[in-house]
């Protein structure tokens, strides 16, 4: 079980680490880059900032993906994916599978150019829908965190 026990411990530590850093964007960079004066580049402060913590948020994201699907391995829970009453397994990779496809996929390959691209032609609108599309982010990642601590232990809704 000591192998398990690290698991976990991993797990949670990337998923602080991983969904601490996405509310810290959404809750204070963005904001605060938002409300810079127009003259600023502001696009490129963003970008700057966010390609140091994309490297983090890819490392955790990868380190939470592994030590969750080995904590089902070893626990042989995969049956939980069939029950809603363990909505929060499905929350949880659900979560996990948008973020590693923006984070590897889209981001890299098509959103860097086309937010660059749209930040030309208008800068408030392209921080306003990175905001939102943050915000939905965050919640989804928080609804799923608070579903995987209270279903972790024993609160189950159905």
């Amino acid at each position: 079980m000591e192998d398990f026990v690290l698991a976990r411990v991993l797990h949670v530590l990337g998923v602080v680490l991983w969904i601490g850093g996405v509310a810290m964007v959404t809750t204070t960079l963005l904001p605060v880059i938002a409300r810079m004066p127009p003259d600023y580049d502001r696009m490129n402060i963003f970008q700057r900032i966010e390609k140091r913590f994309a490297r983090q948020a890819r490392f955790t994201t990868m380190l939470v993906g592994l030590s969750g699907f080995y904590m089902v391995h070893v626990l042989d829970a995969w049956y939980r994916f069939t029950e809603i009453r363990y909505w929060w397994m499905h929350a949880m990779v659900l979560v996990w599978g948008i973020f590693t496809l923006f984070l590897f996929v889209l981001e890299p390959r098509v959103l860097h150019k086309k937010a660059s691209e749209s930040a030309q032609q208008d800068p408030e609108a392209t921080l306003a829908r990175m905001q939102r599309m943050h915000w939905l982010l965050l919640s989804l990642s928080l609804v799923a965190v608070a579903g995987a601590v209270a279903g972790s232990h024993g609160w189950l809704f159905f």
